[in-house]
């Protein structure tokens, strides 16, 4: 892997088998790798507040036998107190590695240029790299293979969705997504996730439509219809998507045994109904869970000489 994630388009499908090669080993046997990364450090350094993302690398640094410190947005200030330059040098003086959870993309991008340790986007507006790759190896853990195998994406192309499109075409994965007109995926990923999807025969469809995006769909996946940083937004953003709520109805359109997933935190009965996200095919909190198998996988490969 290169010196740092920032981006899934960033890496190749190979990378990609042997991250979810080493998350499967990492999953079944925690005790093998417990001294993996003994006596190195990583920076979590957050601008937004976070569960899954904290914890699990926390706890992932901590079961091979790192060290994790948390930053919060008060402590730093990212870019007011101190440039980002600025910080992102310091911190290469201290630690192995930085995990960045911010709002611009641009962020990660400079961080990553002024750091000498590996960067690691927890999270931009642009980029969730770390939740889609979990996503597709909870995926694979189900299936066991992405050939033939299609992903309804149903609400808002934000990061998560972006991240899911470079994923899938890596991958050789199928995507549907549906949003409401204006609110489609970024227009340059989903050019340059076609062109990749080109070699691995992924086929990629956006459209507005989320029952014609969910036909055939073996998976169905909704974020939050309003991000961190979009609170104002929050009601003309319900009144724009509430007919693209995962429910049972959107379900029954889908194939049988269809699977439902959610990046979380999820709101239930607004992106998706309550029922469906405790319904037997839900598998919510295995991509949960597999957040920090993927990531400590991610760690090794950065931190591991």
């Amino acid at each position: 892997m290169k010196k740092d994630l920032i981006s899934i388009k960033d890496l190749s499908k190979d990378e990609i088998e042997s991250l979810f090669k080493l998350s499967g080993q990492l999953k079944k046997n925690k005790r093998k790798f417990a001294k993996s990364l003994e006596g190195r450090s990583i920076a979590l350094l957050f601008q937004k507040p976070s569960n899954r993302t904290r914890v699990s690398f926390e706890v992932g640094m901590y079961q091979l036998g790192g060290n994790a410190l948390y930053l919060s947005p008060q402590e730093i200030n990212l870019g007011v107190r101190e440039s980002i330059a600025d910080v992102s040098k310091t911190l290469s003086r201290f630690v192995d590695g930085i995990v960045l959870r911010t709002f611009a993309h641009k962020n990660c991008l400079e961080m990553a240029s002024s750091a000498t340790v590996p960067v690691i986007n927890g999270l931009s507006d642009f980029s969730h790299p770390c939740q889609a790759l979990a996503d597709l190896f909870t995926i694979k853990e189900k299936f066991g293979s992405f050939k033939g195998i299609t992903l309804a994406y149903v609400g808002d192309g934000n990061n998560v969705c972006n991240s899911l499109i470079f994923a899938a075409a890596k991958c050789g994965m199928n995507i549907n997504v549906a949003t409401p007109a204006g609110y489609e995926p970024a227009r340059e990923v989903v050019r340059d996730a076609m062109a990749v999807a080109k070699d691995s025969e992924s086929l990629i469809k956006i459209s507005n439509d989320p029952f014609n995006a969910v036909r055939s769909a073996n998976v169905l996946y909704t974020d939050v219809w309003a991000s961190m940083g979009q609170e104002e937004e929050i009601q003309k953003r319900k009144e724009i998507f509430r007919d693209y709520q995962i429910n049972s109805k959107l379900l029954n359109a889908a194939a049988k045994g269809c699977l439902v997933m959610h990046c979380l935190p999820a709101h239930r009965g607004e992106e998706i109904a309550a029922d469906v996200m405790d319904s037997p095919g839900s598998i919510v909190f295995d991509q949960a869970e597999n957040r920090m198998h993927v990531q400590k996988a991610i760690l090794i490969k950065l931190l591991k000489n």
